[in-house]
């Protein structure tokens, strides 16, 4: 018999609707002839000790029964430590939450498709970031956004999450009254080997960095990103008015906001903040204090199912 998957549910995920709609979900993959070790979380983080514990046990399949957040916790727990193995860890993905961005970069949009892309048993070599900050380092999947970003972010969990990707255009709105153009110096490498190009110290009212395509649902944060290219995309939003703002952000949908003029995309494997300082950071869709100090792609770090 092969390695059951240890199967992490977040019962709270969805406004609790998560657990409900798992027991449906988890006879299917059973009917499919998976093996499933079922553990449901009891608090926020549990997903995180969970996946450490199971990886520490000796098992590389993983499933993430929940939203964004879900994922971002286990891979939490997974890595460092998996960051090397020579046995590469394995996570599906289903999205009975409210949150799914990172899927949408295989078209899996919902939960059919998603138990579609786990029973198919198909896996792509997906890139891992790690972000050292001054407490330690974290990993991501998704996206790491600053600025706008964040504050829109912070917006949507505190008023609008059960609305789902809705809720985050909501907050988006919101967040507009109170636009800003802080100065976050970077420095940016596009190879192992390169030194460096000058500091960027130019006020951005947001700064992401991602591995994947979508944030929010549906919207097409960095168009041209692919989670499979060993690079992030990291997308620039200079000095932009309201108006030009307001007008600008329906486009995000297409991916063509970043044709407007204030918007840059450009592609790293390692970026260097050059002035940390405390401030509120969006990672997979959570909202944390962080003093970043450094992103740096591991390419093709993880199996996902897609």
């Amino acid at each position: 018999m092969s390695e059951p998957f240890v199967t992490i549910v977040n019962g709270a995920a969805g406004g609790g609707r998560c657990k409900t709609r798992w027991g449906r979900a988890g006879q299917r993959l059973r009917d499919a002839g998976l093996a499933l070790d079922v553990r449901v979380t009891e608090r926020a983080g549990h997903a995180t000790e969970l996946a450490a514990q199971a990886y520490a046990d000796g098992h590389r399949r993983f499933l993430a029964v929940g939203g964004d957040g879900t994922s971002y916790e286990i891979v939490n727990g997974l890595f460092p430590r998996a960051a090397g193995d020579d046995e590469k860890i394995t996570l599906g993905m289903l999205p009975l939450g409210t949150g799914n961005s990172f899927l949408r970069d295989f078209d899996i949009k919902d939960e059919e498709s998603a138990l579609s892309a786990i029973t198919g048993g198909k896996t792509r070599s997906v890139d891992v970031v790690r972000a050292e900050h001054a407490d330690g380092v974290l990993h991501y999947i998704n996206l790491l956004g600053l600025g706008f970003t964040a504050q829109a972010g912070a917006l949507t969990n505190d008023r609008f999450k059960p609305l789902g990707a809705a809720g985050y255009i909501a907050a988006v709105l919101v967040s507009l009254a109170n636009l800003k153009f802080p100065i976050d110096p970077i420095r940016v490498r596009t190879s192992d080997h390169e030194d460096g190009s000058e500091a960027d110290e130019r006020p951005a009212a947001l700064l992401s960095f991602s591995n994947s395509r979508y944030t929010g649902g549906a919207m097409m944060m960095a168009p041209t990103a692919d989670v499979t290219d060993g690079y992030l995309d990291v997308i620039r939003v200079g000095k932009l008015g309201r108006g030009p703002f307001i007008a600008t952000f329906p486009k995000i949908f297409a991916g063509t906001h970043t044709r407007h003029p204030a918007v840059e995309a450009s592609r790293a494997r390692h970026v260097e903040f050059l002035e940390p300082r405390a401030q509120p950071v969006m990672v997979d869709g959570e909202i944390i204090t962080l003093t970043l100090k450094s992103l740096e792609v591991l390419p093709g770090a993880i199996e996902v199912f897609g």
